[in-house]
């Protein structure tokens, strides 16, 4: 554990903090904007499409400019399109909005490439720890970007337009803290050096299919009933400073664990970790499905944090196995554009569902994609088991 760690840790937070403020206000300023409601969401899901359609360009811009200068660009856009996103709001563009979100993605897709950065800054001994301090960096985000909506709602005349230019002000602070951030150089390559196998020879591996789908689906199962939560909330009644509220634990249950998840997984194991995940799904999905007062939201929403924690941390570190570091670059870039394309399907199906169904059966609906993770946990689980005597 050392001092780049650390700063990364606070990048993190910092990019948490422009993610759950994106969550927390455009399903709402789309529900403002949109000329029908079952489009609020798609803000959202311009978002995730943004980071599915740029994964690609960050990993050829990380392999060929590095670490350091890729997270640079990415800033650099997190800034003009969240000023583009503010403009969109004073001028009511709908579509605007939707077109500042995607290409917000590009953000979105270098900063998701933090936590495997974690792994290069520290000893393989410790990788676990690593991913799992830098991911605990977003707890950060959890405590001011619900907070940070929340007061700058109403800054200007237009609802959430100073959120969106506060965001720009957390980009350029990003920038400084990255300045201080020293990362491996850049490989120089040589004639005769190996390139790793093709892409498809590694998403063959049973291990990383596991681990690409398990870390897609959680992330979708999170973002399909964190997205809606403010939506459904407000269709309760409920205020926007409970909804605040209830995201601001929500991201607290996701990055809290942080502190303490890679030692659990470095003791036990990534799978059965994993499978503690899926379980905290179920529990949030029964406790949602209980009722729609205020502290059944609060603890539906904390435990789903939770649960993705324990699934996305353990799918991270179970992925570092499935390539070599010359495959670095196109193996994640692969798991990155499967998160994020699942995240673009549960972006627009929460909107969707939530405004046209209601939140029991987006509850309902979830249970799929949970229920088809826990069998492939328990698929390489059984793998495995099966696999050790031949080894023996």
């Amino acid at each position: 554990m050392n001092r780049n760690l650390w700063l990364l840790a606070g990048l993190q937070g910092l990019f948490l903090t422009n993610n759950v403020t994106f969550i927390a206000i455009n399903g709402l300023v789309g529900l403002a904007l949109a000329p029908y409601a079952w489009m609020a969401t798609l803000p959202v899901m311009g978002y995730v499409v943004g980071g599915a359609v740029f994964t690609g360009v960050v990993a050829r811009t990380q392999a060929r400019l590095g670490r350091k200068r890729s997270f640079q660009m990415g800033l650099a856009v997190a800034i003009a399109s969240a000023l583009l996103c503010a403009f969109a709001a004073v001028t009511r563009n709908f579509w605007l909005l939707c077109f500042g979100t995607v290409v917000s993605g590009f953000y979105a897709a270098n900063a998701s490439l933090y936590r495997f950065a974690s792994a290069e800054l520290a000893a393989p001994a410790a990788r676990e720890k690593a991913v799992s301090l830098v991911m605990a960096g977003g707890l950060l985000g959890a405590i001011v970007g619900p907070n940070l909506a929340a007061m700058t709602r109403n800054v200007s005349a237009v609802p959430f337009a100073g959120a969106y230019v506060a965001l720009a002000g957390v980009a350029l602070l990003a920038f400084a803290v990255l300045a201080f951030i020293e990362f491996p150089p850049v490989p120089v390559k040589q004639a005769g050096d190996p390139g790793g196998r093709p892409l498809t020879e590694i998403m063959r591996q049973p291990i990383f299919v596991v681990a690409a789908m398990s870390g897609a689906l959680g992330f979708g199962v999170m973002n399909l009933l964190m997205a809606a939560t403010p939506l459904a909330m407000q269709q309760c009644g409920l205020p926007f400073s409970d909804a605040a509220l209830v995201l601001e634990w929500h991201v607290i249950g996701m990055f809290a664990p942080g502190f303490f998840t890679g030692h659990l997984i470095k003791r036990f194991g990534a799978l059965p970790i994993m499978g503690v995940g899926v379980a905290l799904n179920f529990a949030c999905i029964a406790i949602a499905l209980s009722g729609v007062d205020l502290h059944q939201f609060l603890a539906a929403l904390f435990l789903l944090g939770v649960g993705w924690n324990f699934l996305f941390t353990g799918s991270t570190t179970l992925s570092l196995s499935a390539y070599a570091p010359e495959e670095r670059d196109r193996a994640q870039g692969a798991l990155n554009f499967f998160v994020f394309a699942t995240l673009a399907v549960s972006s627009l199906a929460s909107g969707v569902l939530v405004t046209t169904q209601g939140w029991t059966l987006l509850n309902y609906g979830s249970l799929v994609p949970v229920v088809v993770t826990a069998a492939a946990l328990v698929w390489l689980a059984l793998r495995a088991r099966n696999a050790r005597p031949a080894t023996a």
